[in-house]
């Protein structure tokens, strides 16, 4: 979804769009502190790349939101909290147990205590993905048909800074203060969220046709699982950016491992990768503008699958900071193209009655890939060279193109069966 000075000039005048972008940055800042900063942390205390791979597994609630996620539109509590509204209560509540979570994090020793530290590392992403269930559907609430893809840029922006903040931030902290201190400092960014939550104004308090009792809750998973194949899409979905995550798991450890400093990776591969993806997501949506959704999904993949091979040669070359400034270049420029399509393409199947729960739906299947299945890849860090690593982790692309492709015939209709749609 391309960013251009209408859309930032529309941020800074409208009061919803402003609150949905500080709450994107919410919502993106936790991802990271137990992901790709949790895996930088881990490696400099000497775990092991099978054990860090294995710590990719306390993502899983990203990938399990989907079974609570019909909760926070069925509990029927906007007439007690009638000032406030129920989203924004929910979101504060659930935004103050995640900051709480993210200062507990930060205090375990992941050497003497390993269970504990996992433990919490679980809480922060089950409280996270809470967070991204009532953003989303605040978002959705809140903004007309004709404000959601601007809504949705809104978002992505605040998500990409909120990344930015617990990669590049966390990680430039770490050569300052201790971890403890770090997970402190990304605990009170949480704040930005809760005064958002404030600021923001009020949906309407008419309780939606999903809010009616517990029994309402089977009514979105049939109108989705009424669509043709859908078995195979939810596979499609899992596939997808699997090639993404399985290097991106390793690549904080790769990078230490070759020999780069913190505050260069931050720079590189955080500050710089940053604008990389944002030119990617601009690219992105144009070329799915220009050339339709299904053409640009097949092509965002083939690029996504050939920009591993960039980290193959960093492998050879090692700690050549001009070979990782091309290496980011490849990876994030194209790995931007195929979220922005993938988005796109995830949020056109969104039936407009069960908007939140399908997205909810559709993204923990998304999670699954980056989660369970990515969760492998420190086993096989470990028992390959990096080159056969990141050459293996490229063919992964292979399976969701080629499905892609022999279920092209089905592809208008899985978009044409949910009217109207959200983009």
């Amino acid at each position: 979804m391309p960013f251009s000075f209408p859309v930032l000039t529309r941020l800074l005048l409208s009061r919803r769009l402003f609150v949905i972008f500080l709450m994107g940055f919410s919502s993106g800042l936790p991802l990271l502190l137990v992901g790709a900063t949790l895996s930088w942390r881990l490696a400099t205390v000497g775990v092991d790349k099978t054990t860090i791979g294995l710590f990719t597994l306390v993502g899983l609630p990203y990938a399990l939101k989907f079974i609570w996620a019909p909760l926070f539109d069925a509990v029927g509590l906007t007439q007690r909290v009638s000032r406030l509204g129920y989203r924004r209560v929910s979101m504060l509540i659930v935004q103050a147990a995640l900051a709480l979570a993210l200062v507990l994090l930060g205090s375990v020793d992941v050497v003497r205590d390993p269970y504990l530290f996992a433990m919490f590392a679980l809480l922060v992403a089950f409280l996270s993905s809470c967070q991204d269930i009532v953003v989303d559907a605040y978002r959705i609430e809140i903004l007309s048909l004709e404000e959601q893809a601007l809504g949705s840029s809104a978002t992505q922006l605040g998500y990409r800074m909120g990344l930015l903040a617990s990669g590049a931030g966390a990680l430039f902290l770490s050569e300052t203060m201790t971890w403890q201190g770090v997970y402190s400092v990304m605990a009170a960014c949480i704040l930005v969220g809760m005064v958002a939550a404030l600021l923001a104004p009020r949906p309407d308090n008419s309780p939606p046709a999903t809010r009616g009792g517990l029994a309402t809750l089977r009514a979105p998973f049939r109108a989705f699982f009424s669509k043709p194949l859908w078995g195979w899409l939810l596979v499609f979905i899992v596939l997808y950016k699997l090639t993404d995550s399985v290097a991106g798991v390793m690549a904080n450890p790769f990078y230490y491992a070759i020999g780069f400093q913190a505050s260069q990776v931050a720079v590189v591969s955080k500050l710089y990768g940053l604008l990389a993806t944002l030119s990617g997501i601009a690219l992105g949506g144009l070329l799915c503008v220009r050339w339709g959704l299904y053409r640009g999904l097949m092509v965002c993949g083939i690029l996504q699958m050939l920009s591993n091979l960039f980290f193959a040669w960093q492998a050879v070359v090692g700690a050549d900071i001009t070979w990782l400034y091309v290496t980011i270049t490849a990876e994030n420029l194209s790995g931007g193209m195929g979220s922005a399509a993938f988005v796109a393409f995830l949020s056109a199947l969104c039936h407009r009655t069960w908007a939140a729960t399908h997205f909810a739906l559709l993204t923990s299947f998304m999670a699954f890939g980056r989660t369970v299945l990515a969760s492998s890849s420190g086993w096989f860090a470990d028992n390959m060279t990096w080159v056969a690593f990141f050459i293996m982790s490229s063919a992964v692309a292979v399976p969701s193109l080629v499905m892609l492709y022999l279920l092209r015939g089905v592809f208008a209709t899985w978009l044409n069966d949910t009217t109207p749609k959200k983009t």
